[in-house]
C-alpha cells in the first residue's frame, strides 16, 4: 500500500537521516547475520509484515521469517520473526521496525482486552479519528486485527453531523436535510446528541443512525427505548473496561471508543542479533 510505503520512508530516513554513524563506521558492509525480534510481555501482535517492510525497504535480499502471525497471542520470550541479511541493515532498520510493531501490538493488545469485556455479542466495539497523524491506516488495522471494528476512516467516507455541525446549521433537523439533499441516497447519515429531545428530533428528521454521546447508562435504554429499530443506535463518551458489561441487553449496536487507540501503550518488544 503506497501510503503504508510512505511512511515507512519517512520513518526511516527520519532515523537514519544521512547515514548511520555508528554502524556504517563499526561493522563491515559484507557481513551477514541473523536478527530475531522477541516479545518482552504477553501481547497480541500487529505489524509483523510492517517490520519486514522496513528491513525490506533497506535492502530488498532481507529474508524475513514469520514465526507468528498477525492476531495471535504470545508470551513473554517468545520469537516472532527472523529478519536474516546483512548486518548493516539489520541495524538501520532496527529501530524503525521496532516502533512499528510495538506500537500496533500495543494497540492490537489494548482492543482485545476490551473485547474480552464485551458479553454481549450483537454490540459492536468500535474505533473513532483519535489516531496518530499519518497512521491511521495502520491503527485501524491494529484495531481489526485486536477483534474490534472500524468507524469511518476519515471525513470523506461516512456523515456524522456532530454538535458544532448543529450549531452551524441551525438544529439537527436543519443539518440532516442540508446533508440528504446533497450526499448520495446510498451514504447513511449519523448524527450525535446529548437528551432525550434531541434523540426525538433526529427519530423525526430520519436520522439513520443516532449517536448518544456522553449519556449515562439509564439515560441510554430510555433513548434506545424510543429509537427502537428506527435506528442504529451508537454510544460514545465515558466508556470504560468495567462499564462495558452494563450495556449488555440494552439495545445499543455500536460502542465507539477513542481510547482503543489514543490510549494504547506501545508493548515490548526488542531485537537480538545472532551470527
Amino acid at each position: 500500500m503506497h501510503s503504508i510505503k510512505h511512511l515507512i520512508q519517512i520513518a526511516l530516513e527520519e532515523d537514519i537521516g544521512p547515514g548511520d554513524i555508528t554502524t556504517d563506521n563499526a561493522v563491515d558492509p559484507e557481513i551477514t547475520g541473523k536478527g530475531i525480534i522477541l516479545a518482552k510481555e504477553p501481547l497480541t501482535l500487529a505489524g509483523l509484515e510492517v517490520a519486514g517492510d522496513v528491513f525490506a525497504f533497506i535492502d530488498p535480499q532481507v529474508v524475513c521469517r514469520f514465526l507468528f502471525k498477525d492476531g495471535d497471542d504470545v508470551a513473554n520470550g517468545d520469537i516472532v520473526m527472523e529478519a536474516e541479511g546483512r548486518l548493516r541493515t539489520l541495524l538501520k532498520g532496527e529501530r524503525t521496525a521496532l516502533n512499528f510493531i510495538q506500537r500496533l501490538s500495543g494497540i492490537a493488545t489494548n482492543v482485545r482486552s476490551y473485547v474480552k469485556h464485551l458479553d454481549d455479542r450483537n454490540i459492536r466495539l468500535v474505533d473513532t479519528r483519535k489516531t496518530t497523524p499519518g497512521w491511521r491506516v495502520l491503527e485501524k488495522y491494529a484495531v481489526r486485527v485486536g477483534g474490534a471494528y472500524n468507524h469511518r476512516m476519515g471525513l470523506y467516507d461516512g456523515v456524522l453531523i456532530k454538535d458544532n455541525h448543529i450549531i452551524a446549521c441551525g438544529g439537527i433537523t436543519k443539518a440532516i436535510e442540508r446533508v440528504r439533499d446533497k450526499v448520495s441516497h446510498l451514504v447513511k447519515i449519523e448524527v450525535e446528541v446529548s437528551d432525550l429531545s434531541s434523540v426525538k428530533e433526529a427519530l423525526a428528521a430520519k436520522a439513520d443512525v443516532i449517536m448518544l454521546d456522553n449519556m449515562n447508562i439509564g439515560l441510554i435504554k430510555e433513548a434506545a427505548a424510543i429509537i427502537g429499530k428506527k435506528a442504529i443506535i451508537e454510544v460514545s463518551g465515558g466508556i470504560t473496561k468495567e462499564n462495558l458489561k452494563s450495556f449488555s441487553g440494552s439495545g445499543v449496536d455500536l460502542i465507539s471508543v477513542g481510547a482503543l487507540t489514543h490510549s494504547a501503550r506501545s508493548v515490548d518488544l526488542s531485537m537480538r542479533i545472532i551470527q
